[in-house]
């Protein structure tokens, strides 16, 4: 009787062969070996096999490699997709009187990519460029949620830290609130992604280089150790990018790593987000949106706009420091929704999701969930209509991700409202478009 391939009476097919590894996770050439293994061989198809076991690794690579979301017509996910071209047609004319130079705009519903398109440029100073759907971004605040609060819930979830912890416990010297009687009481994790800590909104630039040694990421912390604490922590709202910088040095203090590669390896490469991380170079680099021009008439491009991020922390901060697109952003976004998976590829558990997307109890009045915003004042690019579940951030640069748990959808508008010269208008365009895709909901 003849013999195929892969020797032995029976006539396997090679397309039956790779369908059947097709599904295998861990060790490629492993799991090949093993499924080769029950068909014997002759002499002469050794070779073959070698070559049979290159080329499954490398088609079982991009199999078990996270992949982009499917695209699909809006009407296939209950989205109605005149109201969307609307929302188009809102952002292009917004673009065309120059509210910012251009955008791209997505919406992910049931894990699927119902919509996505850009508009305007991407760069005016020195040369005009045209925005492309694939441009990156400066997420700006948006790497608050995105990046810093994820990989704060994933050391939970693996119980390396407690949201109720001190936060004196990982930055040594790192002060509490001291009231009126001289008795002091902890900072916590919690307070931080709630932004409810007390700290300061900001930190001076040239003064923290004068007083504690120059511009570089320990003399910001030295600073943010002692600075001054507004009011008991729970008690106000008061955003400030320094508790998320602090939040990025009790992740690197856990972790042993710089807080760049604890999230490219736990949540950007795990989901496959290629064209997302810290400190762009190369063909990323120059696929980036411009922000704004510097006082030397230098234009920032792939380097992180705020001044915080960029000076003292060299872009790798928890406050701002991403860039990302919004094809990546719609895969986090999708599995954000699908309770920390999707395709298989899993960053967080269900309850860590809940938990990350619910506004603590001890500040039910201040409206800021885990390292995302709720109802509090700096909320409204959530619009009006979608359901109280919905999280949202925004970042300085123009950028704005809203997700609504109770209806499964995504808003990413990304702006690069701060090129050229920080004068660029978004806050209302948001809230508008955000109301317009909950508007498109039918089923």
């Amino acid at each position: 009787m003849a013999t195929g391939w892969f020797g032995g009476s029976d006539k396997v097919s090679i397309f039956a062969f790779v369908k059947r590894v097709s599904g295998c996770r861990g060790d490629l050439s492993v799991h090949a070996t093993e499924l080769i293994q029950p068909y014997k061989l002759t002499y002469l198809e050794t070779a073959m096999k070698r070559m049979i076991l290159f080329l499954l690794a490398a088609a079982m690579t991009a199999t078990v490699s996270a992949q982009p979301l499917e695209r699909v017509a809006p009407e296939e996910v209950g989205l109605n997709p005149k109201q969307l071209a609307e929302a188009d047609s809102m952002i292009e004319a917004a673009a065309a009187q120059h509210d910012f130079p251009g955008a791209v705009f997505a919406v992910v519903r049931h894990g699927k990519l119902a919509h996505i398109k850009a508009f305007g440029d991407r760069q005016w100073i020195p040369d005009t460029l045209e925005m492309k759907e694939n441009t990156i971004f400066d997420l700006a605040s948006v790497s608050k949620s995105v990046s810093t609060a994820v990989s704060t819930m994933i050391l939970v979830e693996r119980g390396k830290l407690r949201l109720n912890d001190p936060v004196r416990n990982y930055i040594p010297g790192f002060e509490g609130w001291v009231d009126d009687e001289g008795d002091t009481l902890d900072i916590r994790i919690l307070d931080l992604l709630t932004h409810s800590s007390g700290l300061p909104a900001y930190a001076p630039v040239t003064e923290v280089e004068q007083k504690f040694g120059g511009d570089t990421p320990e003399a910001l912390l030295e600073y943010i150790k002692t600075c001054p604490r507004g009011f008991k922590p729970n008690t106000r709202f008061r955003y400030s990018c320094l508790n998320f910088i602090t939040l990025q040095h009790v992740i690197q203090t856990i972790s042993g790593q710089p807080l760049k590669d604890f999230a490219r390896e736990n949540i950007f490469e795990v989901l496959g987000m290629d064209d997302t991380g810290y400190c762009p170079e190369g063909d990323k680099r120059a696929r980036c949106a411009a922000t704004e021009v510097q006082p030397d008439g230098s234009v920032l491009v792939g380097d992180v706009h705020d001044p915080l991020a960029r000076v003292f922390n060299k872009g790798n901060s928890g406050n701002a420091g991403v860039f990302s697109t919004a094809d990546d952003l719609a895969i986090l976004s999708a599995a954000l929704l699908n309770g920390g998976e999707i395709n298989g590829h899993r960053i967080l558990g269900r309850l860590t999701v809940e938990k990350m997307f619910t506004v603590p109890d001890v500040v039910k009045h201040l409206g800021r969930a885990l390292g995302w915003d709720s109802y509090s004042t700096y909320s409204s690019n959530r619009g009006d209509l979608f359901s109280p579940s919905t999280v949202c951030h925004t970042g300085y640069t123009g950028t704005s991700i809203v997700l609504d748990p109770e209806n499964d959808v995504a808003v990413i508008l990304l702006t690069n409202a701060v090129h050229p010269y920080d004068n660029g208008r978004t806050s209302r365009l948001r809230s508008v478009v955000a109301n317009m895709v909950a508007g498109a909901i039918v089923d």
